[in-house]
């Protein structure tokens, strides 16, 4: 068993009041988490502005080779890990066994990782446009078309409360340190493990251990990072996004509504298209909001919906250990059962029919956690509730609507994927404000281009450029 302390500006603190993190099949304790409180919190970002102070004397070519460095040792050493150290094979083993997901899919998620820290040169590249990154570090700077312009950072931390369902979140905050912003870090109560991992990886490559704060705990932790950085990001619910909706300060991200659209040039040979649309449901057990949770046509849905419940419907549960294991726990006891509950309350409305009911029960209940087994239902409308409907499992509503209504029906989109050769129809595609991420043909929603921003780009959320002019002899540009 591993002791996890609160990590202040690097330093690592033990706290009385102290949570567990418990292995979701036996129950045994597999690490004792030092738990944060709101003053400790409020106390330690009256020092906020030296992680960035710490970080802006080191050039970000520098930080950028620290990423490359860092990368190798998260996917292949031995680090500190607490009062113990973790290998990979131990952090792939705990984060599985905490977060129900499975072992093999613990490893690809690290491997994403990787691929980003890695290629960090070229993600800030194209995130910044090819912006010189000097002009981050000194707060203005000559652009490539001879311009002088200024960006100026919006808070010398990035605030961050992270999920316990889906490690490949993780991604989204690897950028800041190589722009010299610091990260304070409220992990997940089943998920501290990358994190600290990510830390103690950072740490090793060289980066300052004064530009890192993690912070366990409760909601209320939570929200106190959020309420004393100027600029977070958040993992939630709906009740989430309508609760930070219209603060700047704050990036929300909720659930994805993500959908796969046919349009009615391709929809007569839907077939073509079933393995894209299984890939698109099932990957990482539904976890992600990329993960397809709706699949719209005007024709052939009850066809579609029946084809893809043949193929998803006989999934079971295996042991997390397995190399073909698909399927992740809800590790919360009572979890898994509150959502089919909610489910069958919400079929119990006309125009929405289970298509996997013949595959057997969808609820299965464990000792210490439950499974939902992959869900497939067709609704003969985009009236029941189901219709535009996601849950962290795979889960899948094929609505049937016509063409011309789609998007006036489909609601906040973050990936749409329209397969249709229809020029008329993409053109208004492209110009839908609800759709954030559009692919434009048979590509899954789940494939993302690593070079463009999954969610709302972090630099223009972190910096804010502004006019800004400077006599020559005054500047050094």
């Amino acid at each position: 068993m591993l002791n996890l302390p609160i990590l202040r500006w690097g330093c690592p603190y033990t706290s009385l009041e102290q949570d567990t993190v418990v292995h979701f099949i036996t129950g045994e304790t597999l690490a004792r988490v030092s738990r944060a409180n709101t003053g400790l919190i409020g106390r330690d970002m009256r020092e906020a502005g030296r992680a960035r102070q710490v970080l802006t004397e080191i050039p970000i070519p520098e930080l950028i080779a620290m990423m490359k460095a860092a990368a190798d040792r998260y996917l292949n050493d031995t680090l500190p890990m607490g009062d113990g150290e973790q290998s990979p094979e131990d952090f792939a083993r705990q984060q599985s066994a905490s977060t129900g997901l499975p072992e093999h899919m613990c490893r690809a998620n690290m491997k994403k990782n990787h691929f980003v820290l890695s290629s960090m040169d070229k993600i800030l590249e194209a995130l910044t446009r090819g912006l010189d990154l000097k002009i981050l570090s000194r707060g203005f700077g000559v652009e490539h078309r001879g311009l002088m312009v200024s960006y100026q950072t919006q808070a010398p931390v990035l605030g961050l409360v992270l999920p316990s369902n889906s490690p490949g979140v993780h991604t989204l905050w690897l950028t800041v340190i190589p722009m010299q912003v610091g990260l304070v870090l409220k992990p997940g109560p089943q998920e501290p493990w990358t994190p600290y991992r990510m830390a103690a990886a950072f740490f090793e490559a060289g980066v300052p251990r004064e530009a890192i704060s993690i912070y366990p705990g409760l909601g209320d932790v939570g929200a106190e990072v959020v309420r004393h950085t100027n600029r977070s990001m958040i993992f939630g619910g709906t009740a989430t996004v309508e609760h930070y909706k219209g603060d700047r300060r704050v990036q929300v991200h909720g659930p994805g509504f993500s959908k796969i659209l046919l349009g009615d040039d391709v929809v007569d040979q839907w077939e073509k298209y079933l393995d894209m649309m299984v890939d698109s449901v099932f990957a990482n057990s539904g976890r992600g909001c990329i993960n397809c949770s709706g699949i719209w046509a005007s024709r052939h849905t009850r066809e579609i919906a029946t084809a893809l419940a043949e193929r998803l419907g006989p999934v079971a549960p295996t042991p997390p250990e397995d190399p073909e294991s698909s399927l992740a726990a809800f590790t919360v006891p009572g979890t898994a059962g509150a959502i089919w509950t909610q489910i069958e309350s919400r079929l119990a409305e006309p125009g929405a029919e289970d298509m996997t009911a013949r595959f057997g029960p969808r609820l299965v209940e464990k000792e210490h956690c439950g499974y939902v087994r992959p869900t497939v239902i067709h609704c003969d409308s985009p009236e029941p509730e189901l219709a535009n409907t996601e849950y962290m499992f795979p889960f899948v509503s094929v609505v049937r609507c016509p063409q011309e209504k789609m998007l006036q029906k489909i609601g906040s989109t973050l990936v749409c994927s329209a397969v249709t050769h229809d020029k008329e129809w993409q053109r208004k595609l492209i110009d839908a404000p609800q759709i954030d991420r559009l692919n434009i043909g048979a590509i899954p929603t789940i494939k993302l281009d690593w070079l463009q921003p999954h969610e709302g780009n972090i630099v223009e959320f972190l910096f804010r450029p502004r006019a800004f002019q400077a006599a020559l002899e005054a500047v050094a540009v």
